[in-house]
């Protein structure tokens, strides 16, 4: 537990490092006259604090998740509404890489007892996750098997990339990637995943992940179905 707590501390300090030293850079830059403030250098400034934003506000989420004290408002609901609306938000981001996105819900599922925003959350986290790693003409699609053993499970499958068999038991810890030289040029935190693994299991759900380079991925959690988890 203490190495834990010293590498999650170390992965804290590393992330937060890189756009400090920018905004730090930069910032002596305009003090000392040597560069102008000109729109591409505030740009950049306000990207620096907003991924900074982003990092705190992700661990803020981790923690109540991983304590047990991430408020979730679940009720019975539809599929079909949650998946169509994070589908439809993610879009814009597939669009520019002539990525097709597509989804397919059956008409007559059950309903599931979960929280439809941190639906939308899990189902947006793993969209982008599959759009970052899935060349320009690729496909992810958004599936949903039928309901066993009282729960349903939701996959997101794309065309991209694929991971090798030793980065896929590290996948949903902190700050992990399989490939560090993409941690900024995708904009992510790092803990995207980790997220989506604590949110799943507060709605007592599973996660788990398939794949093979140059084959894709597939990631699929589970929900519980309403009828049977209600009093």
């Amino acid at each position: 537990l203490e190495e834990l707590r010293r590498n999650l501390v170390n992965d804290v300090a590393h992330e937060l490092r890189t756009p400090l030293a920018n905004l730090q850079g930069y910032l002596e830059l305009l003090r000392d006259g040597l560069t102008p403030p000109t729109p591409e250098v505030i740009a950049i400034l306000h990207d620096e604090s907003l991924l900074l934003n982003r990092l705190v506000a992700d661990l803020q989420e981790l923690a109540l998740a991983e304590a047990g004290e991430l408020p979730l408002s679940r009720s019975p609901r539809s599929l079909r509404e949650p998946v169509t609306n994070a589908v439809e938000a993610m879009r814009p981001q597939a669009d520019p890489k002539a990525i097709t996105l597509t989804e397919s819900v059956p008409e007559s599922l059950p309903e599931v007892l979960v929280d439809p925003e941190r639906l939308r959350q899990i189902l947006r986290n793993l969209l982008r996750n599959a759009i970052a790693h899935t060349p320009s003409g690729g496909t992810i699609a958004v599936s949903i098997d039928p309901p066993v053993d009282q729960e349903i499970a939701i996959s997101v499958r794309d065309s991209g990339e694929g991971i090798a068999p030793e980065h896929l038991p590290y996948l949903f810890d902190r700050f992990y990637r399989a490939d560090p030289s993409r941690s900024r040029g995708t904009g992510g935190s790092g803990l995207g995943l980790a997220i989506v693994k604590q949110l799943v299991e507060a709605h007592g759900g599973r996660i788990s992940v398939t794949s093979e380079p140059g084959e894709g991925s597939r990631f699929t959690f589970t929900l519980p179905i309403a009828s049977l988890h209600q009093t």
